[in-house]
């Protein structure tokens, strides 16, 4: 597989995400940069430059004489990490109420209305989880706090959602799915803030709760 080279750590960072999606790689998988290096026939360094980049986001860690690995969560890391994404996330995107358009409105309907052919045709998740992921880049495009926007990435665009979207299958319907997402397009038409805040912290905290207890559920039944 060959890469530009001036997209080499984007691309290897794109790649892992991809393995942690499809289960290549495992929440507690150890990653090696000489074997990614070898198949995706490229050197180490930018394979060392994007575990730095996935460190920094919360999916992979460093742990000291024993080497990188990609981030396991336990049931109190999962609520915590929804809970503070839809906090940060209900904030930021209220107090940017007024600056969403009718094509923002548009985009994210289109999006939503995509996700429920995704899940009736019951695809793979990593086509869900790559529109998920837009619909929320939509959200946070109006924030103009880059500090923030890192903060939710990491809460929950990254970690929570990367590293356990297969769950997610088994916790919503097609129709949950899209009726969720609508509710937060309705409030954002509406433009009321506090409805707004108070709708997405809730489609995240509900989402904390149903993943911990299916996660809970099948540990149990490995155990």
């Amino acid at each position: 597989m060959g890469f530009e080279k001036h997209t080499y750590t984007e691309r290897v960072v794109n790649y892992i995400k991809e393995c942690i999606l499809n289960g290549t790689y495992k929440p507690g998988n150890k990653v090696k940069e000489l074997t990614i290096a070898q198949e995706l026939s490229i050197s180490r360094a930018p394979v060392r430059e994007a575990l730095q980049v996935l460190i920094q986001e919360g999916l992979v860690i460093w742990i000291p004489q024993k080497g990188k690995f990609i981030t396991k969560l336990n049931s109190e890391q999962i609520r915590n990490s929804y809970f503070t994404g839809g906090i940060l996330e209900g904030a930021a995107v209220a107090q940017a109420v007024d600056l969403y358009t009718d094509r923002d409105y548009k985009r994210l309907e289109a999006i939503n209305e995509k996700m429920l052919e995704v899940t009736e045709s019951k695809n793979s998740f990593e086509a869900f989880a790559a529109l998920d992921d837009k619909f929320h880049k939509i959200l946070l495009s109006k924030i103009d706090n880059d500090l923030l926007k890192e903060f939710c990435k990491r809460s929950c665009q990254g970690i929570s959602k990367f590293l356990l979207y297969k769950y997610w299958i088994a916790i919503f319907t097609p129709d949950e799915v899209y009726v969720r997402h609508k509710k937060i397009v309705d409030a954002l038409k509406e433009r009321n803030a506090d409805k707004l805040e108070k709708v997405i912290r809730a489609h995240y905290i509900d989402i904390g709760e149903r993943i911990t207890q299916v996660k809970e559920k099948a540990d149990a039944e490995v155990a």
